[in-house]
């Protein structure tokens, strides 16, 4: 049977290539880039109109911290990488770099507000959690309420400036980080709903791709083999046609309930459509897989529904070694068409058993990488419990 492979090519979590930047880490990069230099040349303005840096040495000070936030600017742009201590310790920067700025000017109120710190708080909120935006928030009212002091005469008027002040910058970073949580919620939900099937709560096709990697990777570890298992319910379209599909439905999560219980714990279970469902896993031997898919036929046979349904399962099996540089969704995909095979075999020998067919090496793989289980070799080609 032809199968479409699913989409998810590079799911998240995948080891990016070497000579590859993680699409995330760039992008982290170049924005904390742009508002740096957004800041620097902002900044710079200051140093063209007269009266509004202080005199001496406060100029070349001045100066000084504008070519370093270009310099900071450019070398992020540069280098396109950036680390949650990296980012810390920028926003730390940024919020001592407006200290500079404010002590360096005539007038903080008028040439030095507060809310040039909006550029550390936003890139706090956005990129940083826990302590390290607690600390931003606490130096936040600190480096106000320094930078404004020659700015008042008494100090409850300094006070409420930094109250103010202070307080809209920590309430700006607090709602975008607020923001930012949702959104990552969102999407880690969005996420987790594009690898499961909404019916039985499965893995479906793009959640068993992910897995594959893992599986692959971990038995040519350990020098074992894989094993796929396709399970297709028997007499299924009949049971729809006779009682709705709502009472199909019932029967799909029933026996996605039943194998969910019966499967290991290192194995992958998904539904790949209608009422096919695939098993994914490692084992040590051909008669360790046989095992397996009969402890499955028998929980998909003891599976019940709540209006007494009740179904049996035809299961083909398949084993391979993993070849080294072999594209392990390529080797899945090849390793369910043979186990899709075998369960027809089982389907024209009577339905309800399991049964495996030999199958030829891929032809990217070495002679002895693919295991086609034989009769002999499964304990009997197929397992009979009665026909459904």
């Amino acid at each position: 049977m032809s199968r479409q492979r699913g989409d998810a090519r590079q799911p998240a979590g995948t080891t990016v290539p070497s000579g590859r930047r993680a699409p995330g880490h760039t992008v982290a990069a170049l924005t904390v880039a742009v508002l740096v230099a957004a800041g620097a040349a902002m900044g710079s303005i200051n140093l063209l109109v007269d009266d509004v840096i202080r005199p001496g040495a406060s100029r070349w000070i001045y100066g000084a911290t504008m070519l370093l936030l270009g310099v900071v600017a450019a070398t992020l742009a540069v280098r396109r990488r950036i680390g949650r201590w990296t980012i810390f310790a920028l926003v730390l920067l940024g919020d001592l770099i407006y200290l500079v700025i404010a002590l360096s000017v005539t007038d903080p109120l008028r040439y030095a507000t507060p809310l040039m710190m909006l550029f550390a708080a936003f890139v706090a909120a956005w990129f940083l959690d826990g302590w390290m935006l607690v600390a931003h928030l606490v130096v936040t009212p600190v480096i106000v309420a320094v930078a404004l002091a020659g700015s008042y005469d008494d100090v409850a008027g300094l006070l409420v400036q930094v109250c103010v002040d202070a307080g809209v910058l920590d309430l700006a970073a607090a709602g975008v980080f607020v923001l930012r949580r949702r959104i990552e919620r969102l999407l880690a939900s969005t996420q987790e709903l594009s690898r499961r099937d909404p019916l039985t709560g499965l893995g479906n096709r793009r959640h068993l791709e992910e897995q594959a990697r893992r599986v692959w990777r971990q038995s040519r570890r350990d020098g074992v083999r894989v094993a796929a298992m396709v399970l297709d319910l028997d007499h299924f379209k009949q049971l729809n046609d006779a009682h709705g599909h709502a009472a199909g439905d019932a029967v799909l999560r029933s026996v996605a309930a039943a194998l969910t219980a019966s499967v290991r714990p290192t194995d992958v279970l998904a539904r790949l459509g209608g009422e096919e469902l695939a098993v994914l896993g490692m084992v040590g031997d051909p008669t360790e897989a046989h095992r397996l898919a009969e402890r499955l036929r028998r929980a998909v046979a003891g599976a019940r529904t709540a209006s007494g349904h009740v179904v049996t399962a035809s299961i083909g099996i398949a084993l391979v070694r993993p070849a080294e540089g072999e594209d392990p969704v390529d080797g899945l995909w090849r390793l369910l068409d043979l186990a899709d095979a075998a369960m027809y075999q089982a389907k024209q020998g009577g339905r309800d058993r399991v049964a495996t067919v030999p199958a030829p090496r891929p032809p990217s793989a070495p002679a002895a990488s693919v295991v086609a289980g034989t009769a002999d070799e499964m304990g009997g080609e197929t397992a009979d419990a009665g026909a459904a």
